[in-house]
Parts: C-alpha cells; structure tokens; sequence
C-alpha cells in the first residue's frame, strides 16, 4: 500500500540508484511530458514529502534546476534496475517515465500527477500539505492542531486528509484508530487524547521506514501484519470479534465494533 513510509522507501530507492548520475537519456509516457528531453541533467536528490515523490535534477549547460513530481496513489511504483536487466515489475503498457544512467534504470509504472516544474515552484505541489510524519517538517503539536480546527469532522476522515498531516494512508487510518480504541466516525472533538492518537500514528510509519512490508503488530508474517485493515469477518486479535468492513466517503473502513465501540453514521 503506497502510504508515507512506502513512498519514503521509494525515494531512498530512487536516490541510491540515480543520486549523481548525469541522465544518459529520458523517455515521459505521458502526454503533458511527451517533449521532454532531460537527457544530460544531473540528478541532485530524491524525496518524498507525505505520499508525493519529488525527484530534483540540474540542467546542463545553464545550471537551471527542476524537480520531476509524482504520485504513487494505490496503484503506481517505481523500480530500479541495472543497465539491461529485464523490466519485469509490471506490464510495458503501464510505464510512465524512464530515467537512464550509466549505472542504473529508473521505471514509473502507472504514476499519477505526473508535472516538471522549477525546483523553487515546487510549493506549488506540495506547500498544501501539513506536517511530513517522516519529514524534517514533523511537527506533531501543529498536525494536532489542524486535526481539531474541525471538531464536527469524522475522526477517520480527519486522519486519511493531507493538509492535516501528510503521509497516512487507509491502513494506517484503520490500524491507529483501532489501537487507540477510537470509532472512525466519532467525532473529532470527541476523541480522547487526540495528541496520543497523532503522536501513534508517527511512530507506526517510522517502525516502518527502511522495509517495504508493513506491520502494525510486530510481525512481519503473512497474514499476522495487521490488526483490521483489510481483515474483514476475521476475528479481532484482541477480543475476536469479527472485524467489520464498511464505505466511508469514498474509502473504506475496517474496524472492530466492540473495541471501538460507537454506531456508524448512515
């Protein structure tokens, strides 16, 4: 699931296999991009910033900067490969941009909002974003802030919005609720210890940062990674009964209706 940590992981990815390499060619899939030629750019960093991956090149010979962004959403990914190895992560139609150097092979499959802009306009893309759970920008007394702002807010909708704090995602949403014992359609003003729930939510994508299996409890088996999230009829591993499923807005919700007790809005 591409939430924070995995888009974090991909940027780290991306800045090992690319970071200092002189683009030996560029080909953009896409048709807002179809033009583009970077060949000849240096690639100066790659990061993330909540779910959105910025990656950053200068331009020869006038120095210019730009910053290549996209957006994994459920379905996108990027992969690295070595000069002529086989592209074998997803189907050839699905390919968005590749990205070549001497050393290594950058492939997008299926990224979503795709732009190429001026590295100084890259707030543009991203400045609406609250605090980075994984970023130097983490500020947890402000995305507290934010959340509250809206005290008639459903808590679980408060949490998966990205102006509050940028990274989380529908596993983290349902997995930190359930663990802070909270209903995702309290609320927000009526959530106990909103700090403690925020405060949680950092410290799952940090225990997750560096691997690209996520857990919420401690194991990393198949099968044993999650407490709801996407465990529906299964039983609670804290009390055992069967986790409920149901739309809010327009995801889906896990949850277990006796730990967090409290009816769902119709």
């Amino acid at each position: 699931m591409p939430e924070g940590d995995t888009v974090w992981n991909t940027a780290r990815l991306l800045h090992r296999a690319l970071i200092g390499g002189r683009l030996t060619a560029s080909d953009f899939r896409v048709p807002q991009l179809a033009t583009v030629d970077l060949t000849g750019a240096t690639v100066l960093g790659s990061t993330s910033r909540g779910k959105h991956l910025l990656l950053r090149f200068r331009l020869q010979p006038d120095e210019r900067r730009l910053t290549l962004h996209s957006h994994l959403r459920m379905d996108g990914a990027w992969r690295a490969y070595a000069p002529g190895e086989r592209w074998a992560a997803r189907p050839a139609h699905l390919i968005r941009v590749v990205l070549r150097t001497a050393e290594a092979v950058a492939v997008g499959y299926h990224l979503h909002d795709l732009a190429l802009v001026p590295t100084e306009q890259e707030e543009r893309l991203v400045g609406h974003l609250g605090p980075d759970l994984l970023g130097a920008d983490w500020d947890p007394t402000e995305a507290t802030r934010r959340i509250a702002a809206e005290p008639d807010r459903q808590i679980a909708e408060a949490l998966l919005d990205q102006r509050n704090l940028a990274g989380i995602g529908n596993l983290y949403k349902g997995e930190v609720l359930f663990l802070r014992g909270v209903s995702p359609w309290a609320r927000v003003g009526d959530v106990p210890d909103l700090a403690g729930l925020v405060a949680l939510a950092q410290r799952l994508l940090m225990a997750n940062r560096g691997r690209w299996t996520q857990s919420t409890t401690g194991s990393l088996r198949r099968g044993e990674t999650t407490y709801v999230y996407a465990r529906r009829a299964q039983p609670c591993r804290r009390c055992g009964t069967a986790i409920a499923k149901r739309d809010q807005g327009d995801r889906v919700t896990y949850w277990c209706p006796r730990c967090q007790p409290g009816d769902p809005v119709a």
